[in-house]
């Protein structure tokens, strides 16, 4: 090793790019790689965004109609015919609430639970849920089960 081959610890020296606007000998001075007029040139420009040069934007070509309701509530829709697959796999017995639903991964902690009519229920189940269609309480009460909701 001699004074030919010294160089830095590997990734201790950080490349800091060029430095500008130190004068017209360093050859990035005066407009500072900017080019000349314009807003690009001129400090604190920030381009919006979807911002197209002065043409149009999308976001206002394009035509809007419609309605979205902020209040609406989603509910995870659950089919009687899961439940009666649950208890013939007999992960459920006699009631379903919903802390179970949620171990399970029918629902998120966070989400409203909405039991759907879709397949028959043979087993006698209590259901704990938001809500139930029509059809669904039907099924759920023929079977001998109980429809709450929460």
């Amino acid at each position: 090793m001699d004074l030919s081959n010294l160089k830095p610890a590997e990734g201790s020296v950080k490349n800091q790019g060029k430095r500008v606007g130190r004068g017209q000998g360093s050859g990035k001075g005066g407009t500072s790689t900017r080019g000349h007029k314009g807003a690009k040139s001129r400090s604190g420009y920030s381009k919006k965004i979807g911002f197209e040069g002065g043409q149009m934007p999308l976001q206002r070509r394009v035509p809007k109609f419609g309605f979205n309701n902020r209040n609406r509530k989603e509910y995870q829709g659950i089919n009687v015919d899961t439940l009666q697959q649950l208890v013939d796999d007999k992960k459920i017995k006699d009631t379903i609430d919903f802390d179970t639903m949620v171990e399970m991964g029918l629902a998120h902690k966070n989400d409203m639970v909405k039991i759907l009519g879709r397949g028959e229920l043979k087993a006698k189940l209590k259901v704990s849920a938001h809500k139930f269609t029509a059809s669904a309480q039907k099924a759920i009460e023929a079977a001998g089960g109980e429809a709450v909701t929460l």
